[in-house]
């Protein structure tokens, strides 16, 4: 047969089954986008005018690029079981920015139209590193230690994921308490629900009809949610450059959280590329970086604030055996849903104490991948990676009242807070180069952090020259150990061989 015989379907039916996945999925995101913001005082008009919108534009955008790489690998290997990949908001990534970008933003200006600016300048931004990040994505890849990036990214998942959810699941003790044993005794105990209901949506459906039946609901969240049913237009602005002379102004500290946060999004699409392969649909890692990053930057210029990338839920969307259609009904079915308003709707109905617990189980995934995928002897690089972000959460929870308040505590929690996602990347790097007794590699890690904190990107509250003078002469005597060290281990191996060869 010829490529040009082969009949790739623009719809079969194995996608409809793939298509509610996936759209569950971004859903979940897109509601916790929605009551997240609204719950931190950001008014309805910038939520569901412009970051809903821009999201989903960044939503149809991929996925309808991902459909069309389907259709040209069916083309290219003359087959018709090729899968699209699945892509959407990055869950991680998405907690990141909204506790990491625009919770700061908003504390420092105290203008929420301003805060908003500045995130989606930072998602544009993003967005242009992890296009630039496809060209030399594996070179990093392989610098960096695993441990050291996930560790890091599990310490966000303690605090702000599963920590932060956690503290609004027990808000409303019977609403919440509820939803997280059906989450933990259907997804961690395996149990199907009751007519083989997804777990997530179960727990949420049940945890909203306790809140409205106990009255922690009204009726009147109800008419309000349906009251904001309505045309939300997508539209294009220049936000991302106005926001961005902030970014690199008085919020430069913001590139500490966005450039490793946005390697690790690179690295998360590359790590879901190769499984798709694994699976039978092998696509181009650099290509699918860019189109996350690009179809990033796309949704900031039209409101979005959250990078996006490709799911490891495309394997399970494989083995269910859809093709290119339940790609581009998501695509359409969210163009629909953010324009008229359904999201909105959704948010005011849905408590937030309803679907914290499935991000809950969600922050707990994240800190048990980040142990499950080292080996264990690097349990103790991934620990201390984690750590960092304690600072980081009552520095941000407090604003700019950090210091007064913890003072009586302790002096260090503010520095350590700033910059957290490079301190922990540099303090897990540094762990595993000693557990590996690599001291060249934790001297370099090491000298890293000086500079860094001699320029203020950790540790200080701003960029300037020595920022942060103690911490850079301390992380220099500490490269001076490490160097100690490496000869220390080399004269010891030396000393050994004689005596392993003598026996």
């Amino acid at each position: 047969m010829s490529i040009r015989e082969i009949h790739y379907p623009l719809y079969k039916k194995e996608d409809t089954d793939a298509f509610f996945a996936l759209f569950q999925n971004n859903l979940a995101n897109f509601v916790v986008i929605a009551v997240t913001m609204l719950g931190l005082g950001f008014p309805a008009s910038i939520v569901f005018g412009k970051v809903i919108p821009g999201a989903a534009v960044a939503v149809i955008v991929g996925n309808l690029y991902y459909a069309y790489m389907a259709k040209r690998l069916a083309q290219k290997e003359g087959r018709t079981d090729v899968t699209a990949l699945s892509y959407g908001i990055s869950t991680p990534v998405m907690f990141v920015f909204l506790f990491g970008v625009l919770v700061p933003a908003h504390a420092l200006t105290g203008d929420y139209e301003l805060a908003w600016k500045i995130a989606v300048a930072a998602a544009f931004l993003s967005g242009l590193v992890e296009a630039l990040v496809s060209f030399s994505g594996n070179w990093i890849r392989a610098r960096l230690p695993r441990a050291a990036l996930l560790g890091a990214i599990a310490g966000v998942a303690l605090t702000f994921v599963a920590g932060e959810m956690l503290f609004n699941t027990f808000s409303i003790p019977v609403v919440g308490l509820v939803s997280l044993a059906i989450i933990l005794v259907g997804i961690v105990g395996k149990i199907a629900m009751p007519f083989r209901i997804p777990v997530s949506l179960f727990a949420v459906l049940a945890g909203t009809v306790l809140a409205f039946a106990l009255g922690f609901q009204s009726t009147d969240q109800i008419r309000e949610g349906f009251a904001n049913i309505g045309f939300y237009p997508l539209l294009p602005s220049l936000a991302p450059f106005e926001g961005m002379s902030y970014l690199f102004g008085a919020l430069i500290g913001i590139l500490a959280v966005l450039i490793p946060i946005t390697l690790y999004n690179a690295i998360e699409t590359m790590n879901n590329v190769d499984a798709m392969a694994a699976a039978g649909d092998s696509y181009d890692v650099r290509e699918c970086q860019a189109v996350d990053g690009i179809g990033t930057m796309i949704g900031a210029i039209f409101g979005g604030l959250f990078p996006t990338t490709v799911y490891i839920a495309t394997v399970g969307s494989k083995e269910m055996g859809a093709g290119r259609g339940y790609s581009i009904l998501n695509a359409i079915v969210f163009a629909l849903a953010a324009m008229s308003g359904l999201i909105a709707a959704l948010a005011a109905i849905i408590p937030l104490a309803a679907v914290a617990p499935v991000l809950v189980f969600v922050g707990m995934s994240m800190i048990g991948t980040a142990f499950a995928s080292n080996d264990k002897k690097y349990y103790p690089a991934v620990a201390v990676a984690m750590l960092p972000y304690l600072a980081n959460y009552v520095m941000t929870r407090f604003n700019n009242a950090a210091g007064e308040v913890v003072a009586g505590i302790s002096e260090g929690i503010v520095p350590l807070g700033q910059g957290a996602m490079f301190t922990a990347i540099l303090l897990g790097a540094m762990t595993v180069a000693i557990i590996d007794r690599h001291f060249r590699q934790a001297t370099i890690f090491a000298l890293i952090a000086a500079l860094l904190s001699f320029v203020g990107f950790m540790h200080a509250p701003a960029l300037a020259f020595n920022a942060a003078g103690d911490f850079a002469i301390g992380y220099l005597l500490v490269a001076v150990f490490f160097i100690y060290c490496a000869f220390a281990n080399r004269t010891a191996a030396t000393t050994e061989d004689p005596l392993k060869k003598a026996a």
